[in-house]
């Protein structure tokens, strides 16, 4: 059937259940989904949920696959993070919409018609309407009328079903709420409509909150879980090689069976009922490595694979050591861990400028935990998003470690690969629509490295990247996408430089951006010039900040999503206001218009942990004035909610560790308490050794706060370990540039 709405469907992830596996929880989903729904309290949803690799995918496309081989209808999307397009929900209604028309042919006109009232449907990947309203046009709503003209033939008398796997992996977690919530709001009002949704995720927060509701039936996978489905798993896969290996048919012959019962009974304790640690366990003992003084056969690696961290880093850890010695190797691991959407090998080798050859001789040995296609043109992906975490946790991944730094270097990439390809253009003269995988990459995906690198860039890497800035610029005058980066690079290197002149240079390109469309032109201008205000303290700059803000206000609908970045701006410019005259009225105004920004950045928004932030600095200036208890203890909670939704890893985590680090050592003198200082202690630790590593502008001011609060444990405790901490900061301050003591 040709599709209603022309967006790719991709195939799902090759993770299918291995015969014989996973039985049970896969009838117990398939009955549920093929019961007719006669009851009106009973749930059209069901959160299947379960820790990593303990074979959420693989049971989705088993229940899809069961149920197309029953004859039921079925649509499914499986997100992926950090692959393109598929970690982003504003696929999810359009593919699903696609699926339910082909096979649920009595929904097609209505589809059809939704489309053609409102070709805003059609905007992808921007969509003009939100996922919930996508949801209602495009799936339920013509599901709704189909079921009232007629019995659809193609159900059978039985419920459609959609199958929403890794819904954790989806990128977009603000829309997450919104989606299930109009899921929930729908079966309400419908409570007999021939649907059942099947979701499969990890537990995270965000999640939690919106499915742990009633109306959604719960199922833990870890209840689930059994050494009898391993065991069956790994038999599979073992007879599966011995028919194909020539190796372990001739050590059978010689030896007899392979592995013996002892040894599979260890290897399944020793998995523990994680599927993907089955997966690469398996995987590792038949592998082949570079190493010349490695075991080469799968039986002398199997006492090896026996030994391994049953936890996921120590396999990951001796996997990536195959190539750990090879040319590039770091670099290729971490642009694989830091990519904002795949690449193919030869991707990853232009944007890197190296060779392919060069990039497939890491990847080869690590087929493992990585997905390396067989061709340059399918993107290298990883097989658990979980290889992600451990790469990009310093404590996890030791030598490993994935740093924010590498970030830099992609931007950099990203900048040479757009500059390339503009060249190429004015050498034509002509505009090419068809981009080499990494200049298509660098127009899409540049200003996420950018961002990635905030704080940590050298000034001599900002001056590269105005350098190639403008030198693009030139091949391509006027391109509006084009000034825009230049005009974040340059802020970038005024707000590292302190320089007037730099951010001179940003104010005049954000200037040149600036027209009554576009809303946020104005926001972004205001922003600078807030800056240019802090550095000079010229009352205009900051009467002209507050103007522009609120000119971005203006054009902006009072419910429109994006007003919470200028109102979060205005906040902090009349913040500056209130700190330049001492007038309470303009405080009291601060903390109006932060909570304002708050309510457009709901959990789990990704604004919300700066608005947090935001508010509560401004509330902390209020308890420095008033000194009511309330607001000190409403920052401190505001701080610790702005950690929770950047857990660590997060690269960003750290502003709110350093106010929280600042608000409880005030509460410790309020308080004498020493759960607040010890906390505080904790906080700084975490700067130094994740966030403001060695080299970064502000790690001279948090070594110098830690000392201090160690100093003050010490006098309150005697804990003589204080003293060699602290000794030890000294030193390491005595050799870093002066800074002003944050205390």
């Amino acid at each position: 059937m040709h599709l209603i709405l022309e967006i790719a469907d991709d195939p799902p992830p090759d993770s299918a259940c291995t015969r014989g596996t996973r039985l049970e929880v896969v009838k117990n989903v398939t009955t549920w989904t093929g019961n007719n729904i006669s009851e009106a309290d009973e749930p059209h949803i069901l959160w299947m949920h379960g820790y990593v690799g303990c074979g959420k995918s693989a049971i989705s496309q088993e229940v899809c696959r069961k149920s197309q081989t029953q004859g039921r209808p079925v649509a499914s999307f499986f997100f992926f993070r950090n692959a393109g397009d598929r970690s982003k929900i504003w696929r999810l209604a359009p593919t699903l919409a696609n699926q339910m028309a082909a096979v649920v042919p009595e929904t097609a006109p209505f589809v059809r018609a939704e489309v053609t009232a409102d070709p805003g449907l059609k905007n992808f990947p921007v969509a003009i309407t939100s996922v919930a309203m996508q949801m209602q046009c495009l799936l339920y709503g013509p599901l709704k009328s189909a079921a009232e003209r007629s019995p659809m033939a193609a159900l059978g008398g039985r419920p459609f079903l959609i199958v929403i796997d890794g819904l954790d992996e989806c990128e977009d977690k603000e829309e997450i709420q919104e989606l299930v919530e109009g899921m929930l709001a729908f079966f309400d009002d419908n409570p007999f409509i021939p649907l059942r949704i099947f979701i499969t995720s990890r537990v995270e927060q965000h999640i939690q909150f919106c499915l742990n509701v009633p109306g959604v039936r719960l199922d833990n996978l870890v209840d689930h879980c059994s050494d009898d489905d391993i065991v069956t798993f790994l038999e599979v896969l073992f007879e599966n090689e011995r028919r194909r290996n020539p190796v372990i048919r001739a050590y059978i012959s010689e030896h007899g069976e392979w592995p013996i019962p002892g040894e599979k009974r260890k290897l399944v304790r020793h998995i523990g009922g994680s599927f993907i640690f089955a997966s690469s366990v398996f995987k590792f003992i038949m592998g082949s490595t570079v190493q010349g003084t490695s075991p080469i056969t799968p039986m002398d690696r199997l006492p090896l694979a026996l030994k391994m961290n049953p936890g996921l880093d120590g396999l990951y850890a001796q996997t990536l050591a195959r190539s750990e010695n090879l040319p590039h190797f770091l670099d290729i691991i971490s642009t694989i861990a830091l990519l904002g959407a795949p690449l193919s090998t030869s991707g990853i080798a232009e944007l890197l400028g190296i060779s392919v050859y060069e990039v497939v001789n890491v990847l080869v040995d690590l087929q493992a935990v990585i997905q390396v296609p067989g061709t340059d043109e399918i993107p290298v992906t990883l097989f658990h998003t979980s290889l992600r975490d451990f790469l990009v946790t310093q404590t996890r991944s030791g030598r490993f470690f994935a740093h924010p730094r590498h970030h830099i270097r992609l931007f950099l990439c990203c900048l040479q690969s757009e500059l390339v390809h503009r060249q190429h253009e004015a050498a034509l003269r002509i505009n090419l629509s068809e981009r080499k995988p990494a200049a298509a990459y660098a127009l899409q995906h540049s200003v996420t490295h950018l961002v990635g690198g905030e704080g940590l860039f050298k000034l001599a890497e900002l001056n590269s990247a105005l350098d190639l800035c403008r030198e693009t610029l030139g091949c391509s005058p006027g391109a509006p996408e084009l000034i825009q980066l230049l005009g974040d690079v340059a802020y970038g290197r005024a707000r590292h430089t302190k320089s007037l002149a730099d951010l001179e240079e940003a104010i005049a390109v954000y200037r040149n951006l600036l027209h009554p469309s576009h809303s946020l032109s104005f926001n972004n201008l205001g922003r600078t010039i807030l800056d240019r205000y802090r550095l000079t303290g010229a009352t205009a700059d900051l009467e002209e900040a507050i103007s522009l803000c609120r000119e971005s206000l203006k054009r902006l609908p009072y419910s429109h999503p994006d007003r919470s970045q200028p109102l979060h701006n205005l906040g902090t410019a009349i913040l500056d206001r209130y700190r330049q005259t001492k007038t309470m009225a303009y405080l009291e105004e601060a903390i109006f218009l932060y909570r304002g920004a708050l309510e457009f950045c709901p959990s789990p928004h990704q604004g919300r942990p700066e608005s947090l932030n935001s508010l509560g600095n401004a509330l902390l200036d209020r308890w420095h004035n008033t000194r009511t208890m309330a607001d000190l203890e409403e920052a401190i909670a505001l701080y610790h909610e702005a950690l929770e939704l950047r857990p660590s890893p997060h690269q960003h985590r750290s502003w709110a560790l350093c106010a929280l680090s600042v608000s409880l050592y005030a509460m410790y003198k309020e308080t004498h308490a020493l759960p607040y200082i010890q906390e505080a202690i904790l906080h700084c630790e975490e700067l130094l050794a994740a966030h403001f590593l060695i080299g970064h502008q502000f790690r001279p001011e948090i070594v110098s706060h830690l000392a201090f609060l160690l100093r003050e444990r010490f006098d309150a405790t005697g804990q003589e370990d204080d003293l060699g901490r602290i000794a030890s900061l000294e030193a390491e301050a005595s050799q870093l540039p002066t800074s002003a003591s944050t205390t």
